[in-house]
């Protein structure tokens, strides 16, 4: 048997090749591609890559120009007021904020911050049926009356409702701002009924009041259909680049 299988390895494994040989020569060949056909295949891909980024974008486009041609045609905005009574509107393109500046008497300045709709809350429906519910949107204001440069500030944080102004709030700031721990006060509806009644006819007064939270949601319903107009602008521009 011995003699055997040293026959057998005579026969099959030739003494003159090393164990590393013969190991290299029973591997099987490593496939081999053609340049060519890899830079080809590479070619289609980035072919496939870029159709698909294209009418990916030209998808978006178009759900784009039909969405600003909708605003425009169905209800375009309107070209904002500068004014409202003895107020002027300052409307800087892009903010979420308005200002309206006014003058009470020879030394009084009144300026008045708005934000566009910050909040809502449900009401019943208008309809005859009264099923369902409609949203009343929210405005939240900042009015602060001062009599000159060194007086101290009176400031009013206020709710504007369509059809209403609310006083939420009453500070009185220093005019180079508020110290670290202010005592701020109660809250308005916390007030005496008198005072209340009072501070409310003090701004009246001086044009805040329930026709001037009406101006601002008609005001703030037209630069919210601009700004959205404006921003999908800006989308379509990026894409287009």
């Amino acid at each position: 048997m011995a003699r055997l299988i040293r026959t057998a390895r005579r026969t099959f494994l030739p003494s003159s090749l090393s164990p590393q040989t013969l190991i290299q020569r029973l591997q099987l060949p490593s496939l081999q591609i053609d340049k060519p056909i890899c830079n080809s295949l590479f070619q289609i891909r980035n072919y496939i890559s870029d159709m698909r980024k294209s009418a990916f974008e030209g998808n978006i486009l178009r759900i784009l120009r039909n969405e600003i041609q909708y605003e425009y045609e169905y209800a375009p905005p309107k070209q904002p007021s500068t004014e409202f009574d003895s107020f002027a509107v300052e409307d800087q393109p892009g903010e979420q904020w308005i200002r309206l500046r006014g003058k009470y008497g020879e030394k009084e300045e009144i300026k008045i911050e708005v934000t566009m709709f910050d909040g809502s809350i449900p009401i019943p429906k208008s309809s005859e049926d009264g099923k369902g519910e409609d949203m009343q949107f929210h405005i939240s204001m900042i009015v602060d009356i001062s009599k000159g440069e060194g007086c101290n500030v009176l400031e009013f944080v206020c709710s504007a409702w369509p059809d209403c102004l609310e006083i939420q709030k009453v500070f009185m700031l220093r005019h180079d701002g508020m110290p670290p721990k202010p005592y701020v006060g109660p809250d308005f509806k916390d007030l005496d009924d008198e005072l209340q009644n009072v501070l409310e006819e003090f701004l009246e007064a001086r044009g805040v009041n329930d026709e001037l939270a009406a101006f601002l949601h008609q005001y703030m319903m037209n630069k919210d259909k601009t700004e959205y107009i404006r921003w999908m602008g800006k989308l379509q521009s990026v894409v287009e680049k």
